[in-house]
């Protein structure tokens, strides 16, 4: 688990950032179970096919995949169970309002414990075609071959 400013990073959606293009980002908490905190700090939880949906003024977030807790008993919760995101009515107004452009939607980006509070970085981002992704490729290879070239020559 990685430390980036106070954060304890548990697991990051890679796919995200090549499959779409990152307008924005928000920091959001979600409402979980307690087993769902356990598995979460044991790090089973699957974030890569997950998103969220603005539905009767809530946002929820789906296929989201959190593995049973092991050592719970009888209580365990619904791996894949549509989980509400907390947000105020104005931040979620603002999203609604994004999203409804076209070809706009929430991804999850990161799920991290700040503090004792698990925490979700959501981003509104734009679906990239084909031919974009391999633009982002070629662009990030070459930055990486820049960088790798300044260093060189120092």
């Amino acid at each position: 688990m990685n430390q980036s400013k106070g954060k304890k990073i548990v697991v990051r959606n890679r796919k995200a950032r090549y499959d779409y293009e990152i307008t924005d980002t928000i920091e959001v908490g979600i409402s979980l179970l307690g087993s769902e905190v356990k598995s979460i700090r044991e790090g089973k939880i699957n974030i890569s096919d997950a998103y969220a949906e603005i539905s009767n003024g809530e946002i929820l977030l789906k296929n989201l995949h959190i593995s049973p807790y092991k050592m719970s008993a009888e209580n365990n919760h619904d791996p894949l169970r549509v989980r509400r995101l907390l947000l105020h009515k104005r931040e979620i107004r603002k999203l609604k309002a994004k999203t409804e452009q076209k070809g706009m939607t929430l991804i999850p980006l990161t799920i991290y414990f700040s503090g004792r509070l698990v925490k979700v970085e959501l981003s509104i981002a734009v679906g990239r075609k084909k031919y974009d992704k391999r633009d982002a490729m070629a662009k990030a290879d070459a930055d990486r071959k820049m960088q790798s070239a300044l260093k060189k020559d120092y």
